[in-house]
C-alpha cells in the first residue's frame, strides 16, 4: 500500500509471528497531536500505522517490529499481543474528546489496510480485533461506532451472527467460560462482558448477559459464524 512515511523511534524487537490486527482510535484532539505523541521517545507508546479522517495512511513503524500499542493486554493465549500484532490507530477524538462516527474516506482507507495485512500475513477474521477485546478493563476503542460490518462483509472481521441462532442458556460462570474459550480475558467479568457487547451487540452495552447476548457468543463459537453483512 501507498502510505506516508512518518518514522516513530518507539519499537523494538519481535518475539512471536504475526497472526493479529489490533484496531484503536486515537483518543485526542487532533490527528497532529496523535501523530507528535506516538513519534515522542518519552510516550513510550507507537503503532505501526495511523489513518486520518481523509484516508491518509501514515507508517510509523515497520510490520516486522514490534510497536508499543496494546498495553497490557491478552487474546486467545497471547499475553504479548503487542509481538503477535500490527496496530492500527484511527484518528477519532474518543469518548473523552467527542466521539464521532468515522468518515467514509477513513473507513474505505482502514478496509484497504486491512485487507492488505490480512492477506499478507495469512490472518485470520477471529484475530482482527479491537483494543477494548484485547484489554476490556482499559480500553473502549475503536468503540461502538466502528462500523465492524463493513469489514465483516470482506471477511475481514467476524460477523455479528444473525442466522440459526439457539439460546443456550448459560449462566454467568458458563457465559464467561465460553467468553474466555473466545479469546477475551475474563478476570474483569463486567469489564470482558461489556467488551463483547461493544463489539457484537453495541446498541446496548449494559455488562448484563441476556438471552441475545449468549445466542451470538454460541455462535460465534461455531466453526462458520453467520451475519447479514
Amino acid at each position: 500500500m501507498k502510505c506516508v512515511e512518518m518514522p516513530s523511534p518507539n519499537f523494538n524487537e519481535r518475539r512471536l509471528p504475526i497472526t493479529m490486527i489490533v484496531l484503536h482510535y486515537t483518543g485526542m484532539k487532533t490527528a497532529q497531536e496523535a501523530i507528535d505523541r506516538l513519534r515522542d521517545p518519552a510516550a513510550e507508546v507507537s503503532a505501526h500505522y495511523l489513518v486520518d479522517e481523509d484516508g491518509t495512511v501514515a507508517r510509523l513503524v515497520d510490520d516486522d517490529k514490534r510497536a508499543w500499542h496494546a498495553g497490557k493486554s491478552h487474546w486467545r493465549d497471547i499475553d504479548d499481543v503487542n509481538s503477535a500484532s500490527i496496530g492500527i490507530e484511527i484518528v477519532n477524538p474518543g469518548h473523552e474528546h467527542g466521539y464521532r462516527r468515522f468518515p467514509e474516506p477513513q473507513v474505505d482507507a482502514v478496509v484497504r489496510l486491512v485487507a492488505h495485512l490480512k492477506d499478507r500475513y495469512d490472518i485470520t477474521r477471529g484475530n482482527i480485533v479491537g483494543h477494548s477485546d484485547v484489554a476490556p478493563t482499559r480500553k473502549r476503542d475503536p468503540g461502538e461506532l466502528f462500523p465492524w460490518h463493513r469489514l465483516s462483509r470482506l471477511r475481514l472481521a467476524l460477523p455479528r451472527p444473525t442466522k440459526n441462532l439457539m439460546d443456550p442458556f448459560w449462566g454467568e460462570a458458563a457465559f464467561c467460560l465460553a467468553l474466555e474459550r473466545f479469546g477475551y480475558d475474563v478476570s474483569d467479568r463486567m469489564a470482558a462482558i461489556m467488551a463483547f457487547q461493544r463489539r457484537f451487540r453495541p446498541e446496548l452495552i449494559d455488562g448484563e448477559i441476556d438471552a441475545e447476548c449468549r445466542m451470538i457468543l454460541l455462535a460465534l463459537l461455531l466453526p462458520r459464524p453467520q451475519g447479514d453483512d
